[in-house]
């Protein structure tokens, strides 16, 4: 029954399984098939009795929860992998050998937090979505948040995974001003681009949302007059720079200066990216509006503030409790103890702009909320706009245990801004107990920057014909967790090399090929000696270190361990010489035997292990290997159980190669094309860019032959994306983003060739 009802129940979307997302779509079609089983049909119809989903609920209650069938390892955690092989005794490693997978899938609702389930709401950053993502957004917010929560379902965990573009603020008028768009336009189009990368990168969110939507207003309003309502906010005025040519207040990024702190020359109004402080725009030194150019001056405006010394000693109790029995990275830690050490200062939470969250009091009717008040907001209204019961995960403290994954310079405003919020709010919501952040990822010998576009960026990662995989294992191997790290193309082509084709992919092949060429695709008798019982010893302590570091989300030191395990592997093949043994007498064949019966069974053990890392790469491990799914689960439950998982006799599929070769002149040749100068007229030595108009007359008046020719090749290969993108008949979001691209490099060689670009295309006409 456990079977039937769910086969019956889940194509209305009530139920799915949790622990394997990516088998999502034959799950389904096995579930189709079970439906249509007479039996099954009668087994819901007796349990049900007309009731639906409730019918099933109340049934399911009175069941005995499936147990289980594997044996629990009681080693020491914290052994080394030599003292675990000399205490492993002969009864107890086949004993945990033999108990071979027998699990049950787990059915549960989606969506909901559940009783006795562990429930995780698990978020990432909200990316801006003013330009395209470069490789460090990407490890430090959505990829280790993705392995997480890839990981999190393995383990059997109830979790929702969060996330969406945060489309409000100057930085997307900003854009929006350079582009010649609306606000509403450049949200559209980088939300589309933004998806379209996540997509490729195999990041599986539950929902990518946005927070230009109306549930985000009607939240973040809420959280406003709860806020007002209980005096947690002021009202005070502040001096700000305006540009009486522009007759505007210049909010953040519509100002640059010279940084007070480290005399960086194109110091932002609310932050220097040289040197990470914090600014107030009328501390800037020869500031400049970024419209016109024009020198502002200083005029007094009245603002709301969040009163935080106020909330202060709430905030204190809080922290203690959360960083005291969270995981909290030791930045994370480190960055919200430097806010507090000097005491809380008023926080302004209004702006002077037009595109932002309307301030709802009638005193404030011109002005929108300050983007750091309102962007974590849309955690909560991205959630609202996936299921109307959000509140269950979000005002849930009791029973959900909130992740935020993010750079080192988010830090502040998820541990002390939006918490003071929401803790102001006294309406019993859900605070984070895990922050997780990076340190910085950089590029080659520099930054990644986004506005002077430094860097390997999402859609360049998807042009060079590496496989999202290999990006996804490199960016994770180096992931800064504990300092700061830089991306090489030297490097990247070293660990492919080293550790993806020679260690790992090497051991899955060869072990996979043995059981095809020796036993004609079934996997062999195995008699385990010593030896093999040594191996399993280690085997089994790398996994057990694996799931420790994963609880804990030491994601890059976690993936360390299952490269060890293929090291032993290559090893323990190398010194058993089977397709030595296989030509000898029946001794020798039988070792032969066990060693290409436990090496499968070890390469099966990588799958499950690499689910959360490379997934595409698992799957066709699986499939090599004709894996059971159930093997996913059944090995990272509990403490973690290397298992016995193919049989004696189980027939694998077809074996292939997984990685490729990088070789010396491609990735120099990489290297050279995706050198991270998008916008050669960055490096430029102008004081500022200028104006559109202003730079397209420019253009117009010098050609530039070298920018002309590598703009040529973009456009041609966009022109290809955008083909193949209508030829797959991709999502109707997904083509209009890349086809706004297209017709914007094709605008930029226009230019680079000294001809007056194109008009563009009027709304209604054919493009």
């Amino acid at each position: 029954t456990y079977f039937a009802l769910p086969a019956l129940l889940l194509p209305n979307g009530l139920y799915l399984f949790s622990s394997n997302a990516i088998c999502r779509l034959s799950v389904q079609a096995w579930f189709d098939r079970v439906a249509a089983i007479q039996g099954c049909q009668a087994a819901a119809q007796k349990v049900l009795q007309g009731k639906g989903l409730q019918g099933m609920k109340n049934y399911m209650q009175r069941q005995p929860a499936p147990q289980s069938s594997q044996c629990r390892d009681t080693l020491s955690h914290n052994s080394s992998p030599t003292e675990v092989a000399d205490v492993d005794s002969q009864d107890y490693v086949l004993t945990r050998w033999s108990k071979q997978n027998k699990s049950q899938v787990c059915v549960f609702p989606i969506s909901l937090p559940q009783e006795g389930k562990r429930n995780i709401l698990l978020t990432s950053a909200l990316p801006y979505v003013n330009n395209v993502p470069h490789l460090g957004n990407i490890i430090g917010c959505v990829l280790s948040a993705d392995v997480f929560s890839r990981y999190g379902r393995l383990r059997g965990w109830n979790l929702l995974f969060i996330c969406g573009t945060d489309e409000y603020g100057t930085a997307t008028e900003n854009k929006a001003r350079e582009e010649g768009l609306t606000p509403q336009q450049i949200c559209d189009k980088y939300h589309a681009v933004h998806a379209s990368i996540y997509k490729w990168f195999q990041i599986d969110f539950d929902f990518f949302g946005r927070t230009t939507t109306k549930k985000q207003t009607e939240i973040a309003q809420d959280i406003f007059w709860r806020l007002h309502k209980r005096d947690f906010l002021v009202e005070d005025t502040v001096e700000q720079l305006r540009c009486e040519s522009c007759q505007r207040f210049l909010a953040d990024r519509f100002v640059e200066g010279i940084c007070p702190f480290c005399n960086y020359p194109e110091a932002r109004g609310d932050q220097c990216d040289k040197c990470g402080r914090l600014i107030n725009a009328v501390e800037l030194r020869e500031p400049q509006c970024k419209v016109c150019r024009q020198t502002p001056v200083i005029r007094s405006s009245k603002h709301l503030f969040l009163d935080l010394p106020k909330l202060e000693g709430q905030l204190d109790e809080w922290l203690d409790k959360s960083t005291g029995s969270g995981d909290w990275t030791a930045n994370a830690k480190q960055i919200t103890r430097s806010w507090l050490r000097d005491g809380l200062k008023p926080r302004c939470i209004t702006r002077d702009l037009k595109w932002g969250t309307p301030v709802p009091h009638p005193d404030f009717a011109e002005k929108v909320f300050y983007v750091w008040f309102d962007a974590p907001i849309g955690y909560l209204s991205i959630t609202a706009n996936y299921t109307d019961q959000w509140e269950k995960w979000w005002k849930n403290p009791q029973q959900v245990e909130l992740y935020n994954f993010m750079a080192k310079d988010n830090v502040p405003f998820h541990s002390v801004v939006f918490p003071c919020s929401l803790l102001g709010a006294q309406d019993n919501y859900t605070l984070v107990n895990h922050l997780v952040a990076t340190e910085y990822l950089n590029y080659e010998d520099t930054k990644f920057s986004k506005s002077r576009g430094v860097g390997v960026f999402g859609d360049m990662a998807q042009d060079t014909g590496i496989p999202s995989d290999v990006w996804r294992f490199y960016l994770l191997y180096l992931r800064p967790e504990g300092q700061d790290s830089a991306f090489s193309w030297a490097d990247m082509a070293l660990k492919n090399n080293s550790e993806l084709l020679n260690n790992l992919g090497n051991f899955i092949n060869r072990a996979g090929m043995f059981v095809s060429k020796f036993f004609d695709g079934c996997v062999p008798v195995m008699e385990l000696q010593q030896e093999d019982k040594r191996l399993l010893a280690q085997v089994g302590w790398e996994l057990r270190q694996y799931i420790q570091l994963m609880d804990k989300v030491k994601i890059r030191d976690a993936l360390k361990h299952i490269l060890n395990i293929s090291r032993h592997g290559n090893q323990y093949i190398q010194v058993n010489e089977p397709w030595k043994n296989i030509k000898g007498g029946d001794s020798e064949r039988q070792r032969a035997s066990t060693v290409t019966g436990l090496s499968v069974n070890i390469a099966c053990l990588l799958s499950v292990m690499l689910q959360p890392y490379m997934p595409a790469v698992s799957q066709t491990i699986r499939k090599q290997l004709n894996a059971p799914e159930s093997c996913i689960n059944t090995m990272l439950q509990g403490t973690g159980t290397f298992v016995c998982a193919l049989t004696a006799g189980h027939r694998i599929g077809t074996v292939s190669p997984l990685f490729q070769k990088l070789e010396a002149d491609q990735i120099e040749a990489l290297k050279k094309r995706f050198g991270g100068q998008q916008n050669t007229a960055s490096a430029k030595p102008a004081a500022a860019p200028a104006p559109v108009a202003v730079a397209e007359t420019a253009a117009v008046n010098g050609a530039d032959p070298e920018r002309a020719r590598q703009l040529t090749q973009a456009v041609a290969e966009q022109g290809d994306k955008v083909r193949t993108l209508k030829a797959q008949k991709a999502e109707k979001a997904v083509i209009t983003a890349e086809v706004a691209m297209l017709l914007d490099l094709k605008k930029q060689l226009a230019l680079a060739e000294g001809k007056s670009p194109e008009p563009t295309p009027q709304k209604g006409k054919k493009k």
